[in-house]
Order: C-alpha cells, then structure tokens, then sequence
C-alpha cells in the first residue's frame, strides 16, 4: 500500500478515535468524507497492482515458510520479507473489512445524494459497528508496530529507500537473496542502488 495511502488511513482514523477521547468537532462528515476517499484510493491501487505492479511479490509463497526457522540457517527473503508479506496481507484485511463496514454504515447516515435507509436490522447494524471498531483498533496496533520496526536502526535503511529510492549493493546483499529478486539497476560496492518503487513500501 502507498504510503500516502497509509497516512491518509491514520487522518481517517484519527477522526473517529479523537471524539472518543474527548476531542470535539463535527467528526462525522470529515469521517465519512474521509472514508470515501480512502475507499477511492484502496480501489485505485488495487487496479495499479493488478496492472502495473507485480502483485505477486507480496504474495505469501511456500518457500517464505523457511525464514520461520531463523537464525543463520534462515533463507534471505527476495523483495519482500515473509514479516513484510505478512504485515501488508493484516493490513489489507483489516482495510477492507474497515471500508466494507463502513460503505454499510454510510447508508445508514443522511448524506447529499442520498437520506439514511433501515435497510440493516439492528442487530446487523450493531455487527457493522463492532467489526468496523475491532478493524479500527486493528490497524492502529499494526501501524504502530510498522513505525517501531522502521524506527529501528537495523531497518532505517528501509526508511530511507521509501524516501530516496534506493539501497546499496552491499545492502541488497545483506538482507536480500539476489537470486530471488535483484533490481533492475546495482550499483557498485556501497553505492546507491535504485530499487524499483515500492521497495520499502511494506518493509517493517
């Protein structure tokens, strides 16, 4: 997921969990507003990676299992790590059962194009909020766990690749097997490498 996808999800989120804090300001529209927007985002980068990207690199393979084993023995990942594959596929689904949520809840709420419906039961209804609070809480435990591993020193190279794009040689070979993925360009020993984006897109 972009990155700019990802910080608009934490204003999204901050508008609903503010007003339970304490915080007071008409959190509903900027929320619902919010979470259209977000909605459109999620979409469009579904179809950027089903067109454009290679979706099957953040895909969990068989062969990820190995790095399980840790220590030397582990295999080095190829572009994405088997914790990295496995963070952007918890995110993915916590996004999209906050998004299906809530598409259910805005139907419910009086809008500019349309006026709220009763077409869920009560006890639907009370499913929608507790599955879209539950996703919520989700996605604020993972997001803080994605900003204490790129807040490591070991993984700010990471950081760094996000914002400038690439990695070096010596780098790649450090945490990355070239066998299973090597960018379109290295560079010699210790000098940039440019990565092709989204390099550091789910590292953590």
């Amino acid at each position: 997921m972009p990155r700019w996808t990802v910080g608009f999800t934490g204003f999204l989120l901050a508008t609903g969990v503010l007003p339970i804090v304490g915080v007071k300001f008409p959190w509903l529209t900027a929320h619902w507003v919010a979470g259209i927007v977000l909605t459109a985002a999620i979409v469009f980068h579904i179809v950027r990676s089903l067109f454009w990207k290679d979706l099957a690199a953040v895909w969990i393979k068989p062969s990820d299992l190995a790095e399980l084993t840790g220590g030397s023995a582990a295999p080095l990942p190829g572009k994405y790590s088997l914790a990295q594959k496995g963070m952007h596929l918890v995110m993915a689904v916590l996004v999209l059962i906050a998004v299906g949520t809530g598409i259910a809840m805005l139907a419910q709420i009086d809008t500019p194009w349309w006026e709220r419906s009763n077409l869920l039961s009560e006890s639907a209804l009370g499913w929608m909020f507790l599955l879209h609070g539950l996703s919520t809480l989700g996605l604020i435990g993972f997001a803080a766990l994605h900003l204490y591993f790129t807040a490591r020193p070991e993984k700010q190279f990471y950081l760094r690749s996000m914002i400038k794009g690439w990695v070096s040689r010596s780098e790649l070979t450090a945490h990355h097997d070239p066998a299973r993925w090597t960018p379109d360009a290295v560079a010699s020993e210790d000098a940039a490498t440019e990565a092709p984006p989204g390099l550091g897109a789910d590292a953590r």
